[in-house]
């Protein structure tokens, strides 16, 4: 709205607002307001979530020193989605197609988080949606993304081909164009493509829920995953570094970072509240809101097969689930102590501070891995 107001309507009579155009200052703009906003909202929030009674149902088969935190607010990720989405319809062109469809995808996860979180509150419990109905509306979220990306393909402003890391001139391309020509069959061409961007999305959204188990973990990972996704969205755009880098150039992804920036700001401004001891969780409507952007922004700047690094920490979490319920039910044998892999560690005897610090470092070192790859390629 800013960006519309300033820029394109006023920047003709008062030459000092052409300043408004620039990526890099709505950026970092956008990205200071978001953090402005979860500080200053951030206390009535929390309030408002003690006084209607949403408290934290706490399972009882983790580990026994998180039972004193039950009854801590949660449904937190209220006010890192406002924080996100105010300064991105503040900072950001609204015409851009690419913006809309992340926050689009930021509300319908964390729609689906808010349901899953009502329902606990309701009744009382640690188990919300069934797991069928959870994961069903999570892959309609992400259809829906898909067939919106698919449409931006047949106008031109989008491309199915795949970015591999390490290898510039491999692109594999997930729609099968000889199927386009044959009536009847043109959907089809696309179906590749749809089925690999469910997985993609849905795993990150995912991920990050199961990585949210500890105070700031969460959080403090998706600022570094935010961050990484900053850069890559803002040389994606560019056509100078696009060229440099030799990257799939998309123009109107760079006002993604926008974006991006909001959501490192507004993760900062939470893990203010959510360090520990935390204050407020951010619950399922924060986890499954900020996994479903971090995976529409992989896929939208192409740069799905680097997710694994941007989000590595949220990956090896949700593998250690996978591993964990496979290796039970195959061989009767558990692979870690209990999972996701947070909790394996704190039953090592680790500390729940050392348990985060050391899986941000460890999150660090991914994103900043997956932005060597940028030139190595």
């Amino acid at each position: 709205m800013l960006y519309w107001l300033l820029y394109q309507k006023l920047f003709p009579y008062f030459r000092p607002f052409r300043i408004f155009r620039y990526l890099t200052f709505r950026t970092a703009f956008a990205s200071m307001t978001a953090l402005l906003i979860a500080l200053i909202i951030g206390p009535y929030v929390i309030e408002k979530l003690r006084e209607f009674q949403i408290g934290q149902y706490i399972r009882e088969e983790g580990p026994k020193e998180h039972q004193k935190k039950a009854g801590t607010p949660t449904m937190g990720g209220v006010l890192i989605c406002i924080a996100i989405l105010l300064p991105t319809l503040l900072w950001a062109d609204l015409s851009n197609p690419f913006v809309w469809l992340v926050m689009g995808s930021t509300v319908a996860f964390g729609a689906i988080g808010f349901a899953d979180d009502y329902i606990k509150v309701v009744k009382r419990r640690n188990l919300g949606l069934t797991a069928h109905a959870k994961m069903g509306y999570q892959i309609l979220a992400s259809l829906a993304i898909s067939v919106s990306l698919v449409a931006m393909q047949t106008r031109g402003i989008y491309s199915t081909k795949l970015s591999v890391p390490f290898v510039k001139r491999l692109q594999p391309d997930f729609a099968i164009h000889a199927l386009r020509h044959i009536p009847h069959f043109g959907l089809l061409a696309f179906l590749p493509f749809v089925v690999f961007t469910v997985l993609v999305i849905v795993f990150s959204s995912n991920a990050v829920n199961l990585t949210d188990g500890l105070d700031g973990l969460a959080i403090g990972c998706t600022i570094i995953a935010a961050g990484a996704l900053t850069v890559l969205t803002y040389v994606s755009g560019h056509v100078v570094f696009a060229d440099y880098l030799e990257l799939q150039r998309m123009p109107l992804v760079g006002e993604l970072s926008i974006f991006c920036g909001s959501m490192v700001g507004a993760s900062i401004g939470f893990l203010w509240y959510n360090a520990h001891p935390a204050e407020v969780f951010m619950g399922d409507v924060g986890s499954l809101a900020l996994g479903g952007a971090i995976g529409t922004v992989a896929v939208a700047i192409k740069q799905e097969l680097l997710l694994p690094f941007i989000g590595g920490i949220f990956v090896l979490e949700a593998l250690s689930v996978i591993l964990q319920v496979g290796s039970y039910k195959l061989r009767k044998k558990r692979i870690f102590k209990m999972a996701p892999l947070h909790h394996h560690f704190e039953l090592l005897g680790w500390s729940e501070s050392k348990v985060i610090t050391r899986f941000w470092i460890g999150a660090l070192v991914f994103a900043l891995l997956a932005l060597t790859t940028l030139k190595l390629r």
